[in-house]
């Protein structure tokens, strides 16, 4: 079965730091960053490459400020 690799872009300039995505991350992949953005809010941000692609975290950032690209892997034979 092929595995699916995923990554998330977070707008930081769109992100208002209200934490939602960080719980409906089941890989800890997101986490909230030390640094501000312009409007003064910690945005959140990758913290691994564990992500899966599941897109829990844009489904419930009320900004739209997730993006989540998935990648099929190949498959590995087994003989």
């Amino acid at each position: 079965m092929a595995t699916v690799k995923g990554e998330i872009v977070v707008n930081t300039e769109r992100c208002k730091g209200c934490e939602l995505c960080v719980p409906v991350c089941k890989e800890k992949t997101i986490a909230m960053s030390a640094n501000l953005n312009s409007k003064g809010y910690h945005f959140a941000s990758s913290i691994n490459d564990d992500c899966n692609g599941c897109t829990n975290c844009a489904l419930v950032c009320p900004d739209g400020a997730i993006t989540v690209y998935r990648v099929k892997l190949k498959e590995e034979k087994v003989n």
